[in-house]
C-alpha cells in the first residue's frame, strides 16, 4: 500500500490550489492529486472554447503548476474511501494510505427532471468534461439555430460566443431580466441590450415547457406560453449541483443543498481534523446573511483551497474562511459587468436597511482619450452603520479588479466614511480622475443619501 501525507481527490481549480497550497505550507509532505482527466479545463474559460478560442487545448491549466512545487499526479479514479482507516481505493487497484484528505471534487451540471426532451441528440449540457465538450463543439459546427436556456452567467457567454459563428442564437430566461442573481434590473437591462446589439435573441419573462424531438433528434422548443422555437440544438445552462456523490458513499454528512458540511477552516464535520472539502463540493454560507447558499465560483474554491492548504497541520484564527462573498464578472463585447457582495433587491428581501447610490463617470481621463470608456458604479451601504454590503459595476476592462477592490472592501466591513478618506492612485491612461473616481463618486452619492436621512 502507497502512503502519502496529502492527498487531494479532483484536479479542478480547487483541487489544484489545495495541492500547491499543501505543498508550498508544508514542503516536507508528500503530496498526490487524484483526478480522472489527463488534461483539466479552465472552469471560467469553457464558453470561449465555441467561439474564441475555437479549441479546447486551448483553456487548460498546465501541470508544471502542481509538478514545479513537487506534487504528483495520478489519473485514476477514485471508488471508495475507509475515512475510519485513512485508505483510498482507486480505479487502477492502487490503495493509498492518507495522513490528510481533502475532497475537490467540484460540480456537475444539472437537467430538471420536470424537463421533458433533455436526453434527445442535440440536447447539450456545459459540464468541465474536456472529451464532452470536444465532441459538443464539433456537432455545433454544422448547427445553425441554437437555443440557450437559462442567462447566468455562463448562459450568457455561451451565447455571446455561440453567436460569433454566425449563428441564430435565442437566450431563454424565466426571470424578467438576465443576470438576475447576480445583478439589479438596470445592469441585467443593460446586458440585455448589449446582447441584442451583437445579434443574440433575447426572451424575458418566459419559461420552457418541453423539448420537442424528431427522429430522436432536437426539433423545437415549447415556451410556457404555448410559443414554438425552432431549434437545432439546445444549451441547457439550468444551474449545477455539487458533485458529492463519493463523499456520500464514504460516509460524510452532506447539508439540505448537498454539499459537505465544513468548519471555517474546511475541515469536514465529525471527522477529527483530517478530512477536509474545498469547491463547490464544499459547504457555502453567505458572508452577510450567515446563511447556507448555493454560490458556486473558481474564485470562491481557490480561497476555500488556499485554507485548507495552511489549515491541515496547524490552525491560525487568522487562515480561516469568513464566508462566500459573490463576486463575478463578465464581458459582452468591450462593455463589462462585475458585482460584489449582496445586490439591492436581496438585501432588502434579507431585511437589510439599505441606502444605495450611483454614479457614471469615465474610466480614463480626459475623456478625449482614444479607448476611453463609460463606467458606472453601484454601491449598497447598511443604513445603520454605513457598512459596504455589496457593490455592481459596469465599463471597460478594468471593472474586473474594480468588482475585485469592492470584494476587499465587504471583507474588511469598511464603512463609507472611510472610504471617502480612502487614498487612491490615479493616471490618465489608467484610470478615471482623481477628482471623478467613480468609485468615490459613488460614495459621494450615498454620504449624501445617509446625511439626510439621519
Amino acid at each position: 500500500m502507497e502512503k502519502v501525507n496529502v492527498l487531494i481527490i479532483g484536479g479542478g481549480a480547487s483541487g489544484l490550489q489545495a495541492a500547491i497550497s499543501a505543498k508550498t505550507n508544508n514542503p516536507d509532505k508528500s503530496v498526490i492529486v487524484v483526478r480522472k482527466e489527463e488534461k483539466v479545463l479552465v472552469p471560467c474559460g469553457i464558453p470561449y472554447i465555441f467561439g474564441s478560442l475555437h479549441a479546447t487545448d486551448k483553456n487548460i491549466m498546465p501541470d508544471k503548476m502542481l509538478t514545479n512545487v513537487g506534487v504528483e499526479i495520478k489519473i485514476a479514479e477514485v471508488i471508495d474511501v475507509d475515512i475510519e482507516n485513512h485508505i483510498c481505493y482507486l480505479s487502477n487497484k492502487v490503495k493509498l494510505y492518507f495522513e490528510k484528505l481533502i475532497f475537490a471534487t467540484g460540480s456537475v451540471p444539472t437537467i430538471p427532471k420536470w424537463l421533458k426532451g433533455g436526453d434527445l441528440e442535440n440536447v447539450f449540457t456545459i459540464p468541465k468534461d474536456k472529451f464532452y465538450l470536444d465532441e459538443m463543439y464539433t456537432k455545433l459546427k454544422d448547427l445553425k439555430k441554437i437555443i440557450t436556456i437559462g442567462a447566468g452567467f455562463i448562459g450568457v457567454e455561451m451565447s455571446d460566443e455561440l453567436n460569433k459563428e454566425g449563428r441564430d442564437v435565442t437566450l431563454i430566461e424565466i426571470e424578467s431580466s438576465i443576470l438576475n442573481r447576480a445583478f439589479d434590473k438596470e445592469f441585467g437591462d443593460k446586458a440585455e441590450e448589449l446582447l441584442r446589439s451583437r445579434g443574440v435573441k433575447v426572451i424575458t419573462s418566459k419559461g420552457v415547457k418541453e423539448i420537442i424531438g424528431k427522429g430522436g433528434k432536437v426539433q423545437k422548443v415549447i415556451l410556457t406560453t404555448g410559443e414554438e422555437l425552432e431549434a437545432d440544438a439546445v444549451v441547457l445552462s439550468m444551474g449545477y449541483m455539487p458533485n458529492t456523490t463519493l463523499a456520500k458513499k464514504s460516509g460524510l454528512e452532506l447539508n439540505k443543498y448537498g454539499f459537505i458540511k465544513t468548519c471555517e477552516y474546511m475541515r469536514v464535520d465529525d471527522c477529527s481534523n483530517d478530512i477536509f472539502a474545498v469547491g463547490d463540493c464544499a459547504e457555502k454560507r453567505d458572508f452577510l446573511t450567515r446563511k447556507l447558499c448555493t454560490t458556486m465560483l473558481a474564485s470562491t474554491a481557490c480561497a476555500e483551497a488556499r485554507v485548507a492548504g495552511m489549515s491541515l497541520y496547524e490552525l491560525s484564527p487568522c487562515k480561516s474562511f469568513s464566508g462566500t462573498i459573490a463576486i463575478y464578472d463578465t464581458a459582452i463585447g468591450k462593455t463589462a459587468f462585475g458585482t460584489a457582495g449582496i445586490i439591492e433587491s436581496k438585501a432588502k428581501d434579507e431585511n437589510f436597511s439599505v441606502v444605495a447610490g450611483s454614479f457614471t463617470g469615465m474610466d480614463k481621463h480626459p475623456g478625449t482619450l482614444e479607448g476611453m470608456h463609460e463606467q458606472t458604479v453601484k454601491l449598497i451601504v447598511a443604513a445603520d452603520c454605513g457598512m459596504i454590503l455589496g457593490g455592481e459595476v459596469c465599463g471597460g476592462c478594468s471593472v474586473g479588479e474594480l468588482t475585485n477592490s469592492i470584494g476587499f472592501l465587504i471583507q474588511s466591513h469598511t464603512n463609507i466614511k472611510t472610504l471617502l478618506s480612502a487614498q487612491i492612485g490615479t493616471h490618465p491612461l489608467l484610470t478615471g480622475s482623481p477628482a471623478a473616481y467613480p468609485l468615490i463618486k459613488a460614495a459621494e452619492v450615498v454620504a449624501k443619501k445617509l446625511k439626510r436621512q439621519f
